[in-house]
């Protein structure tokens, strides 16, 4: 490498840069590619709607609200042929952010290229296809634990002999931060995910044993950088360093290439700001230095969210700004002519150990439970992750820890960026999953129904018999087989699960400033003639649950009794337990952007149950305009992202059942 200055300098190829994207439909995601490709975007990393994520097709009644809100839906071939359509995958890098359905879309993807013509063994790209983290974190799982690791190494030991490119595998750490994660359960989570994966792999015999280095080659990562910038760094060094160790000691890979850690990243959404967003530009240009500023610990591919995020579906031209800071420091910096900058810094260093060492303790407690299935199914990882969620918010609460616009330097000038006729933000019309339901019946009539039938008991046969179902699930595609087929058909044999919320065990220690809440509560339980009693929904199939988990903790340790089951409740299961339970407030925690919908079910399922008069609050990413429409329906409050302090929200969850009683009496 040269010095600054110097003339022919060879210069690093950058890093992939890639935005993450897809909305509405196949036909208007695929527009927003072909635009991104053409701005310089050099690989693509698709959003699928929840529908598709969790395996249902957008007329089930799970999917009410949900198709094309959190990305876009994919319901059979017909309409990956049109997610792709004039992007030749041959030469593309695609990024697939799906989990317990990715063996399905990464059939149907297989199908479009194949009817491309592509040749499979020069297919490139990713699926996420980390299972553990669901269960944790984000929820988008289907089956059990059990099964659920099983498909993974199916996937993973059809691409070794027929995709050799693909990376069937990223371990996905970025959801465990967003969850609360510190560094250290972040490292040690995420590499104990990996070991799983790797030890399931080892043992199905389904790849031998000399060729099981390049397997493990081939398993990626995919993590979180926030604004700790410093440490993040240092996490990332801590990670290769980790990994490097676990491929060589425990699985005896020799060669150095096959030990790389290898990732890419999308930098925290978590800390990015409804108040004063733009801000989060500043934010997001930092937790991205984070990983490509130390070339030994640099990232394959960066993705970068958009400013305004925490208000809604970024438009095209945010996704461009995210995608244009990228290409700034890439090609406008000098930081690709150097080695590793920070390489011999004792400070640097002296961090790297604290979290390896700290990162190899917790993973030894977790191997000693059994590995990280164990560590799910005992609920012991999400209890930590709920601990360390509450301490995080705790100290943005008491304002420790400082978050710029939000809980110091509040007053601002009002944002040009965010005002205008769209509101700074992308929305999805109502019509699209009226258009969606249309679409998926004209598909099922137009196909081969007895095709579609051998398909689907030739898939069925495999799962039972534990044959790779990767070979029946293409096919499948290519039949005209749905995505609510194919995850019905696996249901029928898997079964289906619902993890530990890990909120019964969360412990919380530093909760002096609720003695006020807590009198209030007390006082209202005296007048209602028994404890006050709060239900936490969480309807439709928004797996974010970390916002639910918190209120649900609070309410508890503010001494209201509290029913929350989970993610992934229909409107009516809600408004059942709401009415079984004799609740006196409903919270419903909505981050899908299907707030409207679900809520006007859940309103119109307690009047028909002659519980109208159970107040009903809302908490989630909500425009201004969409809050007044709640408000309209019946929807005693509505809390967003700028209503940080969770005990403010319990005294008032308080006062609206006080004077709901009031009103009744």
């Amino acid at each position: 490498m040269g010095s600054a200055g110097e003339t022919g300098v060879e210069r690093d190829r950058p890093w992939i840069f890639r935005t993450y994207a897809g909305h509405s439909t196949a036909a208007e995601s695929n527009k927003l590619y072909r635009g991104n490709l053409a701005k310089g975007q050099t690989g693509l990393s698709v959003a699928f709607d929840l529908p598709t994520q969790t395996g249902y097709d957008p007329d089930d009644l799970l999917a009410r609200g949900e198709v094309g809100k959190v990305g876009v839906p994919v319901a059979h071939l017909g309409d990956m042929r049109a997610l792709f359509d004039q992007i030749p995958l041959e030469r593309m890098n695609t990024s697939m952010t799906i989990n317990a359905t990715a063996p399905w879309l990464l059939s149907l993807y297989i199908a479009a290229a194949d009817e491309q013509g592509a040749d499979r063994a020069l297919l490139s790209g990713t699926t996420q296809n980390d299972i553990i983290k669901e269960y944790l974190s984000r929820g988008t799982y289907v089956f059990p634990p059990a099964p659920s690791l099983k498909l993974t190494t199916h996937v993973i030991a059809w691409t070794y002999s027929n995709m050799p490119k693909w990376n069937p595998m990223n371990v996905c750490s970025y959801h465990l931060q967003e969850a609360g994660a510190t560094p250290v359960q972040e490292l040690s989570f995420a590499l104990a995910t990996a070991v799983a994966i790797l030890d399931s792999m080892k043992a199905s015999g389904a790849i031998p044993e000399e060729d099981f280095p390049k397997a493990v080659g081939r398993i990626s990562f995919f993590v979180n950088a926030g604004m700790r910038f410093v440490t993040e760094m240092c996490k990332m060094r801590a990670f290769t360093e980790l990994w490097d160790e676990i491929c060589r000691e425990r699985y005896g890979v020799e060669e150095e290439r096959y030990r790389r850690f290898r990732y890419g990243v999308q930098v925290n959404s978590l800390g990015l700001t409804e108040q004063q967003p733009e801000n989060n530009v500043y934010r997001i240009l930092i937790e991205m230095l984070a990983v490509v500023l130390s070339k030994n610990a640099r990232a394959r591919a960066v993705q970068l969210p958009a400013w305004n995020e925490a208000l809604g579906l970024p438009r095209p031209f945010d996704q461009q700004w995210s995608l244009r800071m990228q290409q700034i420091v890439a090609y406008e910096t000098d930081l690709l002519e150097y080695a590793d900058i920070f390489e011999g810094s004792s400070e640097i260093t002296a961090k790297v150990e604290a979290l390896k060492a700290e990162a190899r303790e917790e993973l030894a407690r977790i191997e000693a439970m059994g590995g990280a299935v164990a560590a799910v199914d005992s609920s012991y990882m999400k209890r930590k992750l709920v601990e360390s969620n509450s301490a995080r918010l705790a100290g943005i609460e008491a304002g420790d820890q400082v978050v710029v616009g939000v809980n110091k330097w509040i007053e601002s000038e009002p944002s040009p960026l965010a005002s205008g006729e769209d509101g700074g933000i992308l929305t999805v019309p109502e019509h699209v999953e009226e258009e969606a339901i249309a679409k998926v019946a004209a598909w099922r009539s137009e196909r081969d129904a007895a095709q579609v039938e051998t398909a689907l008991a030739e898939l069925k046969s495999a799962a039972q018999e534990g044959r790779n179902i990767m070979e029946p699930s293409i096919a499948a595609a290519k039949a005209g087989v749905t995505t609510g087929e194919w995850g019905r058909t696996l249901r029928e044999v898997f079964g289906e699960y619902r993890a530990p919320t890990g909120v019964g065990q969360a412990v919380r220690d530093d909760a002096g400033d609720l003695e006020n809440v807590r009198k209030d509560v007390e006082a209202v339980s005296d007048k209602l003639g028994r404890r006050l009693k709060f239900l936490v929904g969480k309807p439709g199939l928004d797996g974010h649950s970390n916002g639910a988990e918190q209120i649900a903790v609070r309410a508890r340790d503010c001494g209201m009794e509290v029913v929350y089951e989970g993610i992934r409740l229909t409107p009516a299961q809600i408004v059942n337990a709401a009415v079984e339970e004799d609740v006196h407030v409903i919270g419903l925690s909505i981050l899908s952007g299907s707030h409207l919908a679900l809520v006007r079910d859940v309103l119109e399922r307690l009047r028909e149950a002659g519980a109208s008069d159970i107040p009903v609050v809302v908490g989630g990413i909500i425009p201004e305009e969409d809050e007044s429409q709640l408000k309209a329906m019946g929807v005693a409050a509505v809390y967003t992202p700028k209503d940080f302090q969770l005990t403010d929200i319990m005294a008032d969850v308080v006062k609206i059942v006080a004077k709901t009683d009031m009103q009744a009496a």
